[in-house]
């Protein structure tokens, strides 16, 4: 079975510092053998979570939108790319919206498929964004892939990434990384199985005495 990387592009524009970086991920991944696909996101009308709940009865979000497009492909995909431009300091609120609903509504199983975040900053805020977009992967149980640096690069148009070179080289090197462990991971799938994990524990910290 073929391996693939979904990419998220948080950005409003579908070609410009995110695209950039995510392509020289693509890149990479397509030369270790990864199939790869870039969905655009930022630019789309995606509203936030409502906390119906209704997704745990009818196994997708209440909104049919690109949310529920989506969930098919992650359930298949082997590694997740998220990559947003940094808003005051934070991600772009509609991806934000799109990965907290697509995240809370899916079905399928995300353990031990392997995250990576991607940010682009013109100076700063690059920390929190990047630290907020990885918080989605942990709590799934998702591996989340390292590089030489985080994951940012710097700059104000596609031209500006590309000249960032250290930026650049932390892409790839990410990527490589990523490949690495996509392929690691399915070797131990098939030669050992996967971890024996539960979540059945729910505590909300409010004493009942």
């Amino acid at each position: 079975m073929a391996m693939k990387v979904l990419m998220i592009n948080g950005s409003p524009d579908g070609k410009g510092c995110i695209h950039t970086a995510l392509t020289l991920a693509a890149e990479v991944l397509r030369a270790e053998g990864i199939e790869t696909e870039e969905i655009h996101v930022g630019n789309k009308d995606i509203r936030g979570c409502i906390a119906c709940r209704r997704c745990a009865e009818i196994g997708e979000c209440v909104f049919h939108d690109l949310v529920n497009e989506t969930a098919p492909k992650l359930k298949e995909a082997d590694g997740l790319i998220v990559g947003s431009p940094v808003y005051y300091g934070m991600p772009n609120g509609t991806v934000l919206s799109f990965l907290q609903r697509l995240f809370y509504s899916c079905t399928c199983d995300l353990h031990m498929k392997v995250g990576a975040s991607v940010v682009s900053c013109r100076r700063g805020g690059n920390s929190g964004t990047f630290q907020s977009l990885n918080m989605l992967f942990g709590i799934n149980g998702m591996p989340t892939v390292p590089s030489t640096y985080w994951n940012d690069v710097h700059g104000y148009t596609a031209e500006d990434v590309l000249a960032d070179t250290e930026g650049v080289e932390t892409i790839r090197n990410m990527a490589a990384n990523m490949a690495y462990m996509i392929k690691s991971l399915r070797l131990g799938r098939e030669q050992i199985g996967k971890p024996d994990v539960r979540h059945t524990q729910y505590l909300n910290f409010i004493r009942t005495t």
